[in-house]
């Protein structure tokens, strides 16, 4: 069993910053691929962005490209969304996601993970 636990979200005005934070528990971490989505109001969970188990390979949504970067630290358990340049369409409740992969590759569909964390809320409006 894995738990997941995001922090980090809140209000912030158009073009700042933030640094989300999903910490895991668990004894293989390193197994796990990683992900975060993003639920706005009335719309479905969408990807923003993954990344492989071993760190090495990373996916972004388009929407994201260059203005988030993901990372994750296997000695600590926990991953980060840096999210730059943030613009009002990023508002969003952001989800921590985690599945085991047999290979060290992203997956990207909302179905292929089996561990989510609670969401944290990030709002950019001015």
């Amino acid at each position: 069993q894995v738990q997941l636990v995001e922090s980090g979200g809140g209000l912030v005005q158009p073009g700042g910053s933030l640094r989300l934070s999903c910490a895991t528990s668990g004894r293989t971490f390193m197994s796990y691929s990683m992900a975060w989505f993003q639920q706005a109001p009335g719309k479905e969970r969408e990807f923003v962005a993954g990344i492989s188990w071993s760190g090495g390979i990373t996916y972004y949504a388009n929407s994201v490209k260059g203005r988030f970067t993901i990372s994750r630290d296997n000695r600590k358990n926990t991953m980060t969304l840096q999210m730059n340049s943030l613009k009002p369409e990023d508002t969003a409740a952001y989800y921590c996601a985690a599945t085991q992969t047999p290979a060290d590759y992203v997956p990207q569909g909302e179905y292929q993970y089996s561990y989510w964390g609670q969401g944290t809320q990030v709002t950019v409006s001015s």
